[in-house]
């Protein structure tokens, strides 16, 4: 699921309209102004009223910079963004009018049959909860997030079923992915590598976030609740629980930890200032700790109170004394790598949309591809590429994109995270025999139906937005530009 959501977004425009975005990871505050009155709805869906204070918590959450907060009023990236929102609006409500259902069973099995949080082939909460504070993501967000992901996804097994698939269309889907290609290519990445980052850019990076260079460094202190302590016996029998019950009621009633750990005699641990990744403000690990067990103790943000932990029956008590917010600085050599990263990433994205955009305009032809490459002293290669499954230069989803260029075309190829970028020419294609009787037929198929699907999802979703009556309040939308 977490890599199907990763595709949603396939175009490098689309991908870079999202980083830009998201790159500064800023927070901010709307105020007073959006919170109440018939005045303040921004946009109404048929009978739907959205507030602007529900479309201004959208804005915060996709993390806009200072720069673009400041010009947003002299821009129309509010109006793609609230064109999104209205979209996502749109779809939420013909899910509910299709009649598409997840129950809570079907969202756990989604979520503890993937991949990325499994350890020894059986779902890891460790993993999940790491994830979670690593994307600075509640639980209740992203699993919000992967039940519409696979609502959508349901819509669209629906509108597709019973869908007569054309032979061509399967025979365009192995086509696809099986072929030879013979291409020229330049390597951007070494020209992108070089590029370096003037010092007053970093500095202003780090003034503009500097809120967000800051970790919670805890005092924990935390107790094993042993069946010898409880009930002075070695088992996990009734007793034993029963005494868990008591001091859980007991907690709820006011019951300190060190009270606890003076009436059964338990062996106190203390965890001195320690951030998330039980490391020390040296950056050095100071204990050793089940992880499962951390992320329990650390999670709390309410001071002096006991939280009664189960890990696989095993029980504990735990408790932060103090938490100290170190705000770090650009001395901290894995604050300033990670702001010049960001901004090497935004260089690329800049260098590469400039690149697409003179494809787009038929101005990138030969001449000045080789011209290009001798400007910025970059090797034009030619190769022939045979399958998908050689990944000597390119990895299969690039060589994807490759098999997609047609011959005598420009295409500027990347990967998903941007760290491999090639503007490639295709100069010929040969296709490859296409069997029905084939072992992967049924494959094919499958992916024929799926890209079908899509082109069906399309036309729907311009259909529904001709069956909604979609109002803007422009006043409101105004507003809000004035006041971001």
């Amino acid at each position: 699921m977490l890599t199907s959501i990763k595709k949603i977004t396939k175009s490098f425009l689309a991908r870079v309209l999202i980083a830009i975005i998201i790159l500064p990871f800023l927070f901010w505050g709307m105020g007073d102004v959006f919170r109440t009155g018939n005045q303040n709805v921004v946009v109404t869906i048929d009978s739907e009223k959205v507030s602007a204070g529900n479309f201004v918590e959208y804005v915060n959450r996709l993390n806009l910079s200072e720069q673009q907060r400041k010009n947003i009023s002299k821009t129309d990236l509010l109006d793609k963004i609230l064109s999104d929102y209205v979209g996502k609006k749109i779809i939420a409500l013909e899910i509910i009018d299709q009649g598409v259902h997840l129950n809570s069973q079907s969202l756990k099995e989604i979520i503890t049959t993937e991949e990325d949080f499994k350890e020894d082939n059986k779902f890891s909460r460790t993993k999940y909860e790491k994830f979670l504070l690593e994307s600075r993501m509640s639980a209740v967000v992203f699993e919000q997030n992967i039940a519409e992901q696979e609502k959508k996804r349901q819509l669209l097994t629906f509108l597709s079923e019973g869908v007569n698939l054309p032979e061509f269309l399967i025979e365009q889907a192995y086509a696809n992915e099986n072929q030879i290609k013979t291409i020229q290519y330049v390597k951007l990445d070494n020209l992108y590598e070089n590029y370096s980052i003037p010092e007053e850019e970093i500095k202003k990076t780090y003034e503009a976030n500097k809120k967000l260079f800051s970790q919670d460094f805890k005092k924990i202190h935390y107790v094993k609740l042993l069946p010898n302590n409880l009930t002075g016996q070695e088992e996990y029998n009734e007793t034993y629980f029963e005494k868990i019950n008591e001091i859980e009621n007991a907690i709820l009633d006011g019951g300190k930890l060190l009270d606890f750990v003076k009436e059964f005699n338990l062996s106190l641990i203390t965890l001195k200032q320690t951030n998330r990744l039980k490391k020390d403000k040296a950056g050095k690990n100071i204990i050793k700790i089940n992880d499962d067990l951390f992320v329990k103790i650390f999670n709390p943000k309410i001071l002096n109170k006991p939280e009664l932990i189960n890990i696989n029956n095993k029980y504990y008590l735990s408790e932060v004394l103090n938490i100290d917010k170190i705000t770090r600085t650009l001395k901290d050599k894995e604050i300033k790598k990670a702001i010049v990263l960001q901004l090497k990433t935004k260089h690329i994205i800049e260098s590469n949309t400039k690149i697409l955009k003179d494809m787009s305009e038929g101005i990138f032809n030969n001449e000045k591809f080789q011209k290009f490459s001798k400007d910025n002293n970059l090797e034009i290669t030619k190769t022939t590429i045979k399958d998908l499954k050689s990944e000597t230069i390119f990895n299969a989803g690039m060589t994807k994109e490759i098999f997609k260029v047609n011959d005598g075309d420009f295409q500027l190829i990347t990967d998903s995270l941007l760290t491999k970028n090639y503007i490639i020419l295709a100069e010929k294609t040969e296709k490859l025999p296409f069997d029905k009787n084939m072992k992967d037929y049924d494959q094919y198929k499958t992916k024929a139906k799926f890209n079908l699907a899509n082109q069906i999802y399309s036309t729907f979703d311009k259909t529904i937005n001709s069956k909604y009556d979609v109002k803007i309040n422009e006043k409101v939308l105004s507003r809000i530009k004035n006041t971001l």
